[in-house]
């Protein structure tokens, strides 16, 4: 497998990344998930630098996109035991909202859910939660671990090709010093073959 190969691969890793990313990033802000949108937010801005990365073969822009996804793997983890309820988390705090009283999208709007909501008390600054919601085909606690689940999956293969590719660049730094650099400074790796 020559190193075309490998950097076409942390490539299309990133842009899978990026489209997962891009469109939970949509449904959070139409729920208003701000620690959500947040760390989304951040993913897009490794992303888009462990892409420039291995598209410029820049092993350092690799590490530090490895390293934002170990940190990614572990929000992803904590998404999955929030929406199943693990240990002390419960998904109806307000922990995602950062206490705006905003709840996934996926709540209401999930396929085939007909919500019902208590208009007796309405709450002043909080969106309206509904009391109970019927018919769903999938419940929203499994969207949710669904979108955190492929982020996961993503993360990890992105972390082991990350690391893989600095590592293939990295030794292949170490020919620098045999190379003759010209008056300007400057230095390109070799491109891959078409």
């Amino acid at each position: 497998m020559g190193i075309c190969n490998r950097r076409h691969f942390l490539l299309t890793i990133c842009i899978l990344q990026l489209i997962t990313t891009v469109e939970r990033q949509v449904f959070d802000f139409l729920g208003f998930m701000w620690a959500p949108i947040l760390v989304n937010f951040f993913n897009i801005i490794f992303v888009i630098l462990g892409f420039f990365g291995a598209f410029q073969y820049r092993p350092k822009y690799i590490i530090s996109y490895c390293i934002w996804n170990t940190l990614w793997l572990g929000w992803n983890i904590f998404m999955i035991c929030f929406y199943l309820n693990v240990g002390v988390l419960d998904k109806n705090s307000d922990i995602l909202n950062l206490g705006t009283g905003s709840f996934s999208w996926w709540h209401v709007n999930g396929p085939g859910c007909k919500a019902i909501y208590d208009v007796t008390e309405p709450e002043l600054f909080r969106p309206a939660r509904p009391t109970n919601v019927t018919n769903c085909v999938l419940d929203y606690e499994i969207v949710e671990i669904l979108h955190a689940s492929t982020q996961c999956i993503l993360g990890f293969i992105a972390i082991v090709g990350g690391i893989y590719l600095s590592k293939v660049f990295l030794e292949e730094d170490d020919s620098w010093l045999s190379v003759t650099v010209d008056f300007i400074g400057g230095f390109d790796p070799p491109l891959c073959p078409s």
